[in-house]
């Protein structure tokens, strides 16, 4: 159970940032981030976060909005991914969390 909260909070990290780094990488490339490479590799690895977020949320969100909404989730997600961890390890003992 233990080695399963760890998967979760590792891939939720690497989501988020993921998502960080399309968004720091977008400002500073400018109207030109489409034709950035690093920016389209992040914007491949973003894509799983993006597209579940982009099914869950109702239309009324617009596609600018989604990496927002995303991360947003994602933070709640990783929230709870470290009290679950926190509670396990409390459970178990602290050598068992090592």
């Amino acid at each position: 159970m233990l080695l399963a909260i760890v998967i979760a909070k590792s891939l939720i990290e690497l989501s988020l940032m993921f998502i960080a780094g399309r968004f720091i990488l977008g400002l500073l490339a400018g109207a030109k981030r489409q034709t950035n490479v690093f920016w389209q590799l992040l914007d491949v690895a973003a894509k799983p976060a993006l597209w579940v977020t982009r099914r869950i949320s109702p239309k009324l969100i617009l596609d600018r909005h989604i990496p927002l909404a995303a991360a947003s989730w994602l933070i709640v997600a990783w929230v709870l991914v470290v009290k679950a961890k926190i509670d396990l390890c409390l459970q178990l003992g602290a050598a068992a969390c090592q």
